[in-house]
């Protein structure tokens, strides 16, 4: 068999090596010239963290995702598995309290705790919640070992073309596609909508982190995730449209106003870069995997890529290799 993955963001590329790990040949075919230019995964955060995800996702989002470090941590090398932490300034310790009742496999920690988990923040924060089970890994470098891993594999990965599934299988050897194209799949999946995020690459030299960070606040909450030598991202937004091409002066301000309340020496951080993107998502907030034909169309991933990735694709790898979707179907998350 055949089978050809239109998109090589997160989604299409947990889809290529789930099944070059069965042995099923795979080409997966990107429109950008090079990996992420296009893609929203380019843009996330990388938190593996299915229990604070809890906190407002869908049951279904933790029950499909309790996996999700293993299959990463299989597959690259970036995953740390350090947990994640959750804090709150003392006016707002109900977002704290309120947290904790929504989310489960954490650790309740006081002040001197925490400083001695993350001893940048001693001092700053009299209490906090500690996930010990979760990782985060580094997107960027995570995609790029995935393509390396198809390669490897057998797999080919092509870069610089536009096609559509209709010509795909018209025109070649391939015996089944999967659209994996997110927010630019809308026109076939007419019920999704985009979701905007926004996020910031910060360096300093004088602050360290050695786990994700959440801040929770009433409107701006945000995370700060370490990606190594000093460097940070930043991020948290989350505004329904589907503008993909500039950050707001409102979104900047209110991310760096929070993160400099999580620690002042961030006020000195140096702006590495910004970045904006539309998250593809259902009405739901739950990804899907519909039939149409020879046709597979997985997508709304919504803000949970790479958390839902690898179960997706381990799902539309049992329909591909066992024929159990029939055309029409639609296979829903949960």
């Amino acid at each position: 068999m055949n089978v050809s993955i239109i998109g090589a963001g997160v989604a299409g590329l947990c889809c290529a090596s789930e099944l070059v790990d069965r042995g099923i040949s795979v080409t997966v075919i990107e429109r950008s010239a090079s990996l992420g230019e296009s893609a929203c995964s380019w843009f996330a955060g990388g938190m593996l963290a299915p229990y604070c995800e809890s906190e407002s996702a869908e049951p279904a989002v933790v029950e499909l995702s309790t996996h999700s470090i293993d299959w990463w941590d299989r597959h690259v090398s970036s995953v740390c598995r350090n947990g994640s932490l959750v804090v709150s300034a003392a006016r707002d310790q109900r977002e704290l309290r309120r947290f904790a009742r929504l989310t489960r496999e954490h650790e309740q920690l006081d002040g001197a705790a925490l400083g001695e988990l993350e001893p940048a923040l001693e001092g700053r924060f009299e209490q906090g919640l500690y996930f010990p089970t979760e990782a985060h890994l580094d997107p960027r470098g995570a995609l790029a070992e995935l393509v390396e891993h198809v390669r490897a594999q057998g797999g080919n990965v092509r870069f610089g073309e536009e096609v559509t599934a209709t010509e795909l299988l018209e025109s070649s050897d391939t015996d089944l596609v999967i659209d994996c194209r997110g927010y630019s799949a809308r026109v076939e999946l007419n019920s999704l909508r985009g979701v905007k995020g926004e996020m910031l690459v910060l360096k300093s030299d004088d602050l360290a982190l050695s786990r994700p960070v959440r801040l929770l606040h009433p409107r701006h909450p945000i995370y700060l995730v370490p990606r190594g030598d000093g460097v940070f991202m930043l991020g948290a937004t989350m505004i329904e449209n589907n503008e993909r091409n500039r950050i707001s002066t409102r979104s900047m301000l209110e991310l760096l106003s929070s993160v400099y309340a999580l620690h002042p020496g961030f006020g000195e951080a140096e702006i590495l870069e910004t970045g904006v993107d539309v998250r593809p998502a259902f009405p739901d907030n739950l990804p899907a995997v519909q039939r149409r034909g020879n046709i597979y169309y997985l997508n709304g991933l919504y803000r949970h890529g790479f958390l839902l990735g690898p179960a997706m694709a381990m799902r539309i790898a049992d329909e591909i290799t066992g024929e159990q979707m029939q055309s029409g179907e639609i296979a829903r998350c949960g």
